[in-house]
């Protein structure tokens, strides 16, 4: 399919074009404002579909909103038309259709004029009313507040708010490029209004504190929950302006005579992740905890676990080494520790379930030797238990 694509160079332009060369059997016509009048008709008389993005959002003269949005679409389905084919478009409209002013007046005018050619041609449109779209290749100080705060504050430059409490409603890039996808696979029939979507309703104060919020991850090592929604579409775009210089960063590093520790990143409720290390013969631990809990797996060298019940003294050992993946937990109530026996560096990634608090670190030093001295895995309440057996046996059998 050959998909005449209009602002081809812009925002949404870039991020369609990259979507569609992911995927078999589409080849992009691309129009910019470079292109000339013939090749915006060459483009139209080989077209199976139209993805129509161009648009002005902020021109110097307010007259360029008519110009821009308006006159260009009529010119474009005066030559849709002119080729006598029912050629499907999916129009990049704006919520601001709705509104009495001289961009949403420009792009309602747009509307127009792709209604009638639907009408008279037989061919579907989709009218998408998009919100403010948001996301990775977005320019500031043009496309939208998000990219000029993520721009600034990725950057440490100012960023300005007028009116914190003024409402802004947002849609991510990617989910609007899946709508188009969707429009091509399937157009329909005859002119819809068409939804991209979700839609986030948010005020440009909290826009502003969110984003100011990513920044400090890197100090506090504490992650904003990023993995769904609004914030997870906010954090992409975020990390996408970050400049290069800032795509790499470092972490404080503990080290001693056993080796070194380092806190990777934390969660709000998630607990946090880190790494540690142990020279050969090096017993880390030594301690039990009431409630935390903690998973680990050595990525390089061999390690033992060691295990001892607080009230049972039952015993229990583990080893693992870093060619096969083996995740060890430690449990409440059970004192831990777990040596390097192998003859190089540990290397041991650690997952805890809350943030270390150092004013109730939840970690009580314990040893984890037996109080009955060295202990095979087989644990000590069995080793109890099958001794009491055997002094029974030995008085019925009168021994």
């Amino acid at each position: 399919m050959k998909v005449l694509v209009t602002g081809a160079d812009g925002f949404i332009g870039k991020n369609l074009r990259v979507a569609l060369g992911e995927r078999e059997g589409f080849e992009v016509l691309a129009i910019t404002r470079a292109s000339s009048e013939a090749d915006l008709a060459a483009a139209v008389a080989n077209a199976d579909a139209v993805i129509h993005l161009a648009g002005i959002n902020r021109p110097q003269d307010p007259s360029e909103f008519a110009v821009g949005n308006a006159d260009f679409t009529a010119r474009l389905c005066e030559l849709l038309a002119a080729g006598g084919r029912a050629v499907p478009v999916a129009f990049a409209s704006s919520i601001q259709a709705e509104r009495d002013n001289p961009y949403g007046t420009s792009k309602r005018i747009a509307e127009d004029h792709l209604t009638r050619y639907a009408e008279t041609s037989g061919a579907a449109v989709g009218l998408y009313r998009l919100a403010n779209v948001f996301g990775k290749w977005s320019r500031p100080n043009y496309n939208s507040a998000v990219a000029t705060f993520c721009h600034n504050i990725a950057r440490g430059l100012p960023i300005q708010v007028s009116d914190p409490a003024a409402p802004v409603h947002l849609v991510y890039i990617d989910d609007v490029v899946p709508e188009f996808l969707r429009f091509l696979a399937a157009p329909g029939q005859g002119v819809r209004q068409a939804q991209a979507g979700p839609v986030y309703a948010t005020t440009v104060g909290e826009l502003a504190r969110q984003i100011e919020a990513f920044k400090q991850v890197r100090s506090t090592l504490v992650t904003e929950r990023v993995g769904t929604g609004l914030v997870r579409a906010l954090y992409s775009t975020y990390v996408s302006f970050l400049p290069l210089e800032a795509f790499s960063y470092g972490l404080p590093k503990h080290g001693d005579a056993r080796g070194v520790f380092v806190e990777m990143l934390k969660t709000p409720d998630c607990g946090q992740f880190s790494y540690f290390t142990a020279h050969p013969g090096i017993t880390r631990g030594g301690h039990y905890h009431h409630s935390k809990t903690e998973k680990f797996l050595v990525i390089k060298g061999r390690a033992r676990y060691r295990f001892r019940h607080l009230l049972t003294d039952e015993a229990f050992e583990v080893e693992s080494h870093g060619d096969e993946p083996l995740v060890v937990e430690t449990i409440p109530g059970w004192a831990h520790d777990i040596t390097n026996i192998g003859d190089d560096e540990l290397v041991v990634m650690l997952w805890a379930n809350e943030i270390f608090d150092r004013l109730q670190p939840d970690t009580i030093a314990s040893s984890v030797v037996s109080h009955a001295g060295s202990m095979s895995p087989m644990s000590f309440f069995d080793c109890r238990v099958m001794l009491c057996s055997m002094a029974r046996e030995q008085q019925q059998h009168g021994a």
